[in-house]
């Protein structure tokens, strides 16, 4: 991994400042990796539990890794804001987050960068893993119609509010007139009915629990942005990648092996997503999957940063070069 000289003067600064972001731990520094069972290096990767990071799964399962010489231990978190800290202190080899929030980081000089891809929106409006959710019958009917109405996310200033933005923007609204609400995932839907709020955006399995439900989809905030939006990636800290390069590239080349199958074995994803989530059976059948490349999109990834920066979400202008291998 190739880096400039600005690059390395920039890794000491940002180690001493990651302990002062709200969302730092208490630990610091990299730790390199543990020797497991049969010479294999052992890595810890945080992920959540969701459909997008099936391919990492699926993997582990077809020896992938193994192949690579390591020994993965999947650790469950909710979320990205548990994930950044918990690699960038050493906690975890690598881990898996949405672009924004990585780009949340870098702005803020946390010392990570991404080592592949992660997940992929599809090119399909109307058959995408995210969506905007409405009430049946709801005078709501397309997403110009969400300015001035009170609109569900799951995190408030990142990916989910900067997509539906744009997409409200493309159809004539005026995206600054929406008031947005945080809530869980899980708890978007009952909002949605009990008219607590006046849509949602959500994704799988949540967009296809609600469309059985009965209600309607707006369309796709992801391919809106961009089709093929780069969602989300794999990353490690700066240190991990400067001191255990080899171990890096092992676990990136495992990684895309991984990404580029499960694109290509659809009925695989399906069969192992029961393994780490709760996904109903009637769901799975009819849940839309995303789009996994091993390819990073930097294109996508730039007009996210460009979206995110004109929505005020940070403090600086970020480097996506910086960021990227």
């Amino acid at each position: 991994m190739n880096r400039s000289p600005a690059r390395t003067a920039r890794r000491g600064l940002a180690i001493a400042l990651v302990l002062a972001l709200p969302f730092a731990l208490s630990a610091c520094g990299g730790e390199s990796a543990d020797e497991g069972a049969g010479g294999a290096t052992e890595i810890t990767v945080g992920v959540i539990p969701i459909v997008d990071v099936a391919p990492i799964y699926l993997g582990v399962e077809k020896g992938f890794f193994k192949e690579e010489g390591l020994d993965v231990n999947l650790e469950l978190a909710q979320g990205g804001a548990a994930i950044i800290p918990a690699v960038a202190s050493g906690q975890y080899q690598f881990g898996f987050s949405n672009t924004t929030s990585l780009l949340l980081a870098q702005t803020q000089d946390v010392p990570v960068e991404v080592v592949t891809a992660g997940v992929n929106a599809t090119d399909d409006p109307a058959a995408d893993m995210a969506g905007i959710l409405v009430k049946a019958g709801s005078d709501i009917t397309s997403p110009k119609d969400l300015e001035g109405k009170k609109v569900a996310v799951n995190t408030l200033k990142n990916i989910n509010t900067t997509t539906t933005n744009e997409l409200v923007r493309q159809d004539g609204g005026d995206p600054t007139k929406i008031e947005y609400v945080e809530l869980a995932f899980p708890e978007i839907g009952p909002a949605i009915e009990k008219g607590d709020v006046d849509a949602g955006q959500v994704v799988e399995p949540f967009l296809t629990i609600g469309t059985q439900g009965g209600m309607t989809d707006l369309g796709s905030n992801f391919v809106a942005t961009d089709p093929g939006l780069a969602v989300a990636e794999y990353f490690t800290s700066t240190n991990y990648a400067d001191s255990d390069a080899d171990i890096v590239e092992a676990f990136t080349a495992a990684m895309n092996e991984s990404l580029d199958y499960a694109q290509q074995h659809p009925d695989e994803v399906k069969k192992i997503l029961p393994t780490y989530t709760d996904i109903d059976g009637s769901v799975l059948a009819e849940l839309n999957m995303p789009q996994w490349t091993s390819e990073i999109d930097t294109a996508s990834i730039q007009k996210l940063a460009d979206l995110s920066e004109a929505d005020g979400l940070f403090a600086k202008d970020p480097d996506v070069d910086a960021l990227l291998p």
